[in-house]
């Protein structure tokens, strides 16, 4: 094969080019690798060196640490503060310093949780979490209500004082109604309502309701009741009632919080009535006292017996008032008493009237009644020697001296106050009807029993 000699210089060239050009790439690679520094691995099997260094800790200040204690049976403060991580002359310092606000040995109960606040000592510069910190204790905090704790806090001179401080709460208002086929504490729990606020029902009622025989099946209640939550939206508080109704087979008894004239809060029905009625001493109008309580000679019977009521005499048919709210026991002829009306107010009150010449218009046996409605007027039935009323009150069954009687009397609005009560009872029946009723839930569970 014969070559043409004038080609070979460019035969060369090439053959020299292909030479250099993996040679040229290998050190332009090589600088470009130096300047970006990266590195190039190999599989962990053939390499005995890390693929990647080690981050180095990211230094920075040491956080106050916090701990939370449930106080146990034989727990004192000290030793709580101590057991924290507190000097012991720092957990000293701070018991003393509640002199006057809060005492340990009297308030301190079991199962209260203390916050106690421990802060790192004399740090002024960044650090690495390996590097060993001294705690000093700071703060601690302990319970006093669901809305007040005291506050033990160390101050610049490193003494301790200690204040009472509020807590931030938010305020809602829950309403809960229901019907009642066991009983209004059974039902009302199941429907959500704690246990804290079925008791305050109860009380508020009291005056007027005998939860024992006074409640039937399908009878309803309605309520609404503020709750309290904290910063993290926890309830921490069930509290006041706003507003409670219960119907009574087929009366409603809606009452309403209102503060009274003298600054202190009561329940007033809707007419502007305090719920707190003490019961007539004279439950007629223009009457002589003609007998009194105790011992005496029966005009009839002609010998010494109890009289265990008051005798008013009176013209035969003046009206005769029911002494207080509650419902007829028993209207009906009753052995000497004549006719006779017997009116139970609470668990504990009755009132009863005797020697009638006749019953008021729906006045029966299981008729509820409301205090100076008319139930009957004067006669002389039964043993009596003329025209009287004879008026008994007793008290958990037995007969006591309705003229030595001394309960608690609520006040009637009139005026102003009434004006301002009637506002306060329109804006509840709007925040009521507005008011979506809440389903009984987890969170709700843990506080029926608050």
């Amino acid at each position: 094969m014969r070559f043409d000699i004038r080609k070979k210089p460019v035969l060369l060239a090439i053959a020299a080019a292909a030479i250099a050009l993996p040679v040229v790439a290998f050190t332009i690679g090589s600088l470009v690798g130096s300047n970006n520094k990266v590195q190039v691995t190999t599989p962990a099997s053939t390499s005995t060196s890390p693929a990647i260094s080690a981050v180095a800790p990211k230094p920075g200040f040491p956080k106050l640490r916090v701990h939370k204690v449930k106080i146990e049976n034989g727990d004192s403060l000290i030793d709580v503060l101590i057991r924290a991580g507190a000097e012991r002359a720092d957990a000293h310092s701070a018991v003393q310093s509640l002199k006057g606000v809060y005492d340990p040995r009297r308030d301190l109960r079991i199962g209260d949780e203390l916050r106690i606040t421990l802060s790192p000592v004399n740090i002024t510069t960044t650090i690495n979490d390996s590097e060993a910190i001294d705690y000093q204790l700071k703060a601690v905090y302990l319970p006093v209500t669901y809305d007040h704790e005291v506050e033990v806090a160390r101050t610049p001179e490193d003494s301790f004082i200690a204040q009472e401080i509020e807590i931030p709460l938010t305020t809602e208002l829950i309403r809960v109604k229901g019907s009642i086929d066991s009983s209004l504490f059974v039902n009302g729990r199941d429907a959500g309502i704690p246990i804290s606020v079925l008791v305050d029902l109860i009380r508020i009622y009291s005056f007027d309701v005998d939860f024992q025989r006074d409640i039937w099946n399908g009878d309803a209640f309605d309520i609404m009741f503020e709750r309290q939550r904290d910063e993290s939206d926890v309830i921490v508080n069930n509290g006041e009632i706003h507003y409670a109704t219960l119907t009574l087979r087929g009366t409603r008894l809606p009452l309403y919080k209102f503060e009274t004239s003298k600054g202190t809060i009561d329940y007033f029905n809707e007419k502007g009535e305090s719920v707190r009625k003490a019961l007539m001493k004279t439950p007629l109008d223009g009457a002589r006292l003609s007998s009194r309580f105790g011992n005496r000679k029966h005009p009839i019977l002609g010998y010494t017996r109890l009289h265990a009521g008051v005798d008013f005499a009176a013209p035969t048919g003046t009206p005769i008032y029911a002494a207080g709210d509650g419902t007829v026991e028993i209207a009906k002829t009753n052995g000497g008493y004549g006719k006779y009306i017997r009116i139970r107010h609470n668990g504990t009150y009755s009132t009863a009237y005797a020697h009638l010449n006749g019953y008021a218009r729906g006045i029966r046996r299981g008729k509820r009644v409301r205090q100076g409605q008319v139930i009957g007027y004067v006669g002389s039935t039964g043993r009596s020697t003329g025209p009287h009323l004879h008026y008994e009150i007793h008290r958990d069954g037995r007969p006591i001296n309705p003229l030595g009687l001394k309960l608690p009397s609520g006040e009637k609005l009139v005026g102003e106050r009434l004006e301002k009560f009637q506002e306060l009872r329109a804006e509840v029946n709007s925040k009521l009807e507005s008011l979506a009723l809440p389903a009984v839930t987890a969170e709700n569970d843990k506080l029926l029993s608050d």
